[in-house]
C-alpha cells in the first residue's frame, strides 16, 4: 500500500497540472476570440470595408492564433497549478502582504520587463534566418487585422509564452495586478494591429504619444519591417535608433477615428 500511495501522488499531481494546462489553453483561446472579435466588430462599425477582401487572411490569422493559444496556455496553466497547489510562485492574494504603492509598481515592472524581452526577441526575429523560419508567419498579414494579435509561428509563440510565467517566480505581484497585466497585454496586442486608431489623440500624438505604442506606431513596423519593434513603450526603439515614428504606411492606409 505504501508503494502505491507514493506512486499515486505524483500521477495525481501530473494529471491536475495537465488539466490546469488544458483549462488555461481554453481560457486563452476564448479570450483571444472574444477580444479580437469585439475589436473586429468595432472596426466594422467605425470603418466599414477596412477588412474587405481579407477573409482568407483572417481565417489564417485565427488558425495560427488558436495554435498559439495552446502554447501560451499550457505553461501558464502549469504555473497556475503550481501556485495554487505547491506555492511555487510569488503571486499573492492578500492585498496587504506588500505596501499598496507596490501594486501599480508591480504592474509597471511587468510591463517594462515584457517590453524589453519583446523588443530584443522581436529584433532577433527579423534576422534573415529566424524571419524565414518563424516570423514571416506574422508578417504574412498585409495589412494586419484585429485577428492577427496572436498569429505566430509556434517558435515565436514560445518566445512570448515564457515571459509572464517566468516573471511570477522572481517579481511578487498581487493576483488582481497580474490580471491587469494580462488585460493590458491582450488589449494592446489587438489594438496595435487593427489598422486604425481607437485611442484618444493624446495617446498617439504629443508628449505621451511619444512614449506609448499604439496602432500608428506598430502599423509602420508592418509596412517597413526594419523599425518600431517595441510592444508597449517606445523606449528601446528610441534608445537603439529604430524608432521611425508614426505614419500612414501600409495598404490600405492607416485610418484614424475623427
Amino acid at each position: 500500500m505504501r508503494g502505491r500511495r507514493a506512486y499515486d501522488v505524483p500521477v495525481t499531481a501530473i494529471a491536475a497540472a495537465l488539466l490546469s494546462a488544458a483549462a488555461m489553453t481554453l481560457i486563452v483561446g476564448l479570450r483571444y476570440l472574444a477580444s479580437s472579435g469585439a475589436f473586429a466588430l468595432a472596426t466594422r462599425a467605425a470603418h466599414p470595408g477596412l477588412y474587405t477582401g481579407l477573409d482568407a487572411q483572417i481565417r489564417r490569422e485565427i488558425g495560427w492564433s488558436l495554435a498559439s493559444a495552446a502554447i501560451y496556455g499550457a505553461p501558464a496553466g502549469v504555473v497556475a497549478w503550481g501556485w495554487r497547489s505547491r506555492g511555487w510562485t510569488l503571486i499573492y492574494t492578500d492585498v496587504h502582504a506588500w505596501p499598496l504603492w507596490y501594486l501599480p509598481l508591480s504592474v509597471l515592472l511587468y510591463l517594462l520587463a515584457h517590453d524589453a524581452w519583446f523588443y530584443w526577441t522581436h529584433r532577433w526575429m527579423h534576422r534573415p534566418g529566424p524571419f524565414r523560419l518563424a516570423h514571416a508567419v506574422h508578417h504574412a498579414s498585409r495589412p494586419p487585422t484585429a485577428w492577427a494579435a496572436m498569429a505566430f509561428h509556434p517558435i515565436e509563440a514560445l518566445t512570448g509564452a515564457v515571459v509572464v510565467p517566468a516573471l511570477v517566480f522572481v517579481v511578487p505581484i498581487h493576483v488582481a495586478a497580474l490580471g491587469l497585466v494580462l488585460a493590458i497585454m491582450t488589449v494592446m496586442g489587438v489594438t496595435n494591429h487593427m489598422g486604425w486608431e481607437m485611442f484618444p489623440r493624446f495617446m498617439w500624438r504629443g508628449p505621451l504619444g511619444g512614449w506609448l505604442i499604439t496602432a500608428s506606431h506598430h502599423q509602420r513596423h508592418h509596412a517597413d519591417y526594419r523599425c518600431n519593434y517595441g510592444l508597449y513603450f517606445r523606449f528601446w526603439d528610441r534608445l537603439c535608433g529604430t524608432d521611425r515614428g508614426i505614419g500612414v504606411f501600409g495598404s490600405p492606409p492607416l485610418r484614424r477615428r475623427r
